[in-house]
């Protein structure tokens, strides 16, 4: 964390006044904790958790699926964004089943619901490492669950793993 309030520092000299990190898990008190000591006070610091949910489907009339983008605010802190669905520019839905949504919540900070969904639905679109199209989730977890695929695959070993770079 501290390495990327640095970053983002050198690049436009002042930290960032708010931060944003996604999971898919709650974030635990010590967890929290240890993020927000790395974080200048001046830095908002907002906790988001994002899950599939099967448990919960939308009925569209007509003979298409619920649209994708479709978002439904539950409270001030969580909502169910469908981030596969519809796509009237294409005129089709290229999933096979009923689209599901994610559950979208604000579980440390606070900021507004409505625009972390935009940022979440946004952040469906941006995945230049692949060539999945509409999967649903946010490059952030994205690439998060691909990172951690690779370090889980390879052999436990006493020493430390190699730096990032090599995975990539």
């Amino acid at each position: 964390m501290a390495m990327i309030v640095r970053a983002y520092k050198d690049n436009h000299g002042e930290a960032p006044k708010e931060l944003f990190i996604h999971g898919k898990t709650n974030f635990e008190a010590k967890e929290w904790f240890g993020f927000a000591s790395a974080v200048p006070q001046s830095t908002k610091l907002v906790g988001i958790q994002i899950r599939d949910n099967a448990d919960v489907k939308a009925f569209r009339y007509g003979a298409n699926a619920v649209l994708r983008g479709t978002a439904v605010v539950t409270s001030e802190t969580s909502g169910y964004l469908w981030t596969r669905g519809y796509i009237p520019r294409l005129r089709t839905y290229p999933g096979r089943e009923v689209p599901n949504p994610l559950t979208v919540e604000i579980r440390r900070g606070s900021a507004n619901i409505e625009q972390v969904m935009r940022d979440v639905m946004s952040l469906t679109k941006l995945n230049f490492n692949g060539a999945e199209f509409c999967d649903g989730l946010p490059v952030t977890l994205r690439f998060a669950d691909l990172v951690g695929e690779i370090l889980t695959a390879g052999p436990i070993t006493p020493h430390a793993p190699l730096p990032f770079k090599f995975y990539i």
